[in-house]
């Protein structure tokens, strides 16, 4: 199942402009052994978090634990194809996760690291940004 806020503050929000610099929160290992964390900053969408999960629970054959320390709460809006210009902003279609360079996506635990590397290895296809496997110091 897709990801999303139970409820939001606001039901639309700004876009905003491109992301830029590193994360300052989220950059170091916390729960598990093996982590995917990003090395290029850019916009996550739930259902890309949910096709990665999907992979590396689908290689590890229900061994271990991953967690997953990004959560999609930034609404997408939408307008239906061949809208003209004009009429307002477009509704709600989907949410995203902004995702700063430095920062740890995915946690994993309970394999050994070749089987973890490889789940994230595959886990990363899955996404748009550039990643990179890294490990508890």
């Amino acid at each position: 199942m897709l990801m999303m806020p139970r409820k939001v503050k606001h039901r639309k929000i700004h876009r905003g402009g491109a992301i830029r610099g590193v994360s300052t929160r989220g950059g170091s290992v916390s729960y598990g052994k093996f982590a995917l964390k990003a090395l290029s900053s850019g916009l996550i969408s739930a259902r890309q978090i949910e096709s990665a999960r999907r992979a590396m629970t689908r290689y590890v054959q229900r061994g271990g634990k991953i967690w997953i320390r990004i959560f999609p709460s930034k609404p997408m809006t939408k307008k239906g194809d061949e809208t003209p210009m004009g009429k307002g902003k477009g509704s709600v279609d989907h949410f995203v996760s902004k995702v700063r360079a430095g920062r740890v996506m995915f946690e994993m635990d309970g394999v050994d690291r070749s089987v973890a590397k490889k789940a994230m290895q595959l886990a990363a296809y899955k996404l748009g940004i550039k990643t990179k496997f890294v490990e508890k110091d």
